[in-house]
């Protein structure tokens, strides 16, 4: 059911009232909270970043498991996040907030022009009265729409997502090479021409089609084939099933945007992009299969219980 239209009078550019719809102050409210949230979570992102990196300037702690076995634990998002405001100070765990924040908001746009290119109200929605033939159809459709969205709030995002990665890791060795949003614009196209701001696109593209794919599709079957109809809470646990799919798949899937996020600061002049720590790379096949060789696929996928691996190879300051 279409809710009535009930506009709000604002202010014009010259001064006359404009009729603003629920629509536009929905798009709006959803940039601010977007913008709001990207800012309290950028001290774990930039914690997340430098783990990814191999940035490790505090020395593993001795510890034991849940076996009572001696390991060796390195440093968790609190005690790192305590040292990067003991180096820069509270405001340093904000480096680089600008541009993410540039990022999402582009993203936010992006997704909400598409749904109106290609509005919901054009889509079939699965329903319990449809036969498996039609709800998986529908499932691919809703699925197709949400691939086209995503994408391409990916592709327009991704040169601001490009810049932030690498104003962040420049703590690592102390530059100032990437400061403003502009002066960074302009560097990168005079070092790297136009391709500068899409490394790393295609693994983070990767990463996101085969999340949507496989959650929708996997919350699909289950809700299909192992949900009984017959069971009291059939609909409760339908309406949970997609959420749970997407903390699982998005561990399966997190190699994706490590290459990705890597892809993005390596041979850039910055010290995290070069040896020690991070070869040169040709690709981000090549990244890829580095990781895979020394066992770092997941480096940085957990912040809080970091044991550090046998085959774990990275420098420590």
């Amino acid at each position: 059911m279409v809710a009535p239209y009930s506009p709000a009078a604002t202010p014009g550019p010259e001064g006359r009232p404009e009729l603003v719809g629920p629509a536009e102050g929905a798009d709006a409210l959803f940039v601010v909270l977007g913008a709001g949230f990207t800012a309290l979570s950028h001290p774990l992102l930039y914690v997340k970043l430098l783990v990814q990196v191999g940035h490790e300037p505090l020395p593993p702690t001795l510890g034991r498991n849940v076996l009572g076995r001696k390991v060796l634990y390195l440093p968790g998002f609190f005690t790192y996040a305590r040292h990067i405001v003991k180096v820069d100070g509270k405001t340093g765990l904000f480096r680089g907030l600008t541009p993410r924040i540039l990022s999402s908001t582009l993203s936010t746009i992006t997704r909400g022009s598409v749904k109106k290119a290609f509005p919901l109200e054009d889509m079939e929605h699965v329903s319990n009265k449809d036969d498996m033939k039609t709800s998986l159809r529908k499932v691919v459709k809703e699925t197709s729409h949400e691939m086209l969205m995503q994408c391409m709030s990916r592709v327009i995002s991704h040169p601001l997502h490009v810049i932030s990665m690498r104003c962040m890791v420049q703590f690592v060795g102390r530059e100032v090479k990437y400061s403003g949003v502009f002066s960074s614009i302009s560097r990168i196209f005079k070092e790297e021409g136009i391709l500068g701001f899409f490394v790393g696109l295609v693994p983070h593209l990767l990463g996101d089609v085969v999340f949507l794919w496989c959650c929708n599709l996997l919350a699909h079957f289950i809700n299909t084939y192992a949900v009984d109809d017959n069971f009291s809470q059939a609909s409760v646990i339908r309406s949970y099933t997609k959420f749970v799919m997407g903390i699982a798949v998005s561990m399966l899937t997190y190699p994706f945007l490590l290459v990705g996020d890597l892809m993005a600061v390596n041979n850039c002049g910055l010290r995290a992009g070069l040896p020690p720590y991070s070869p040169v790379f040709t690709s981000w096949i090549h990244c890829w299969r580095h990781l895979s060789a020394q066992g770092q696929l997941f480096r940085g996928s957990s912040l809080l219980f970091r044991r550090v691996s046998a085959a774990a190879s990275f420098p420590i300051d």
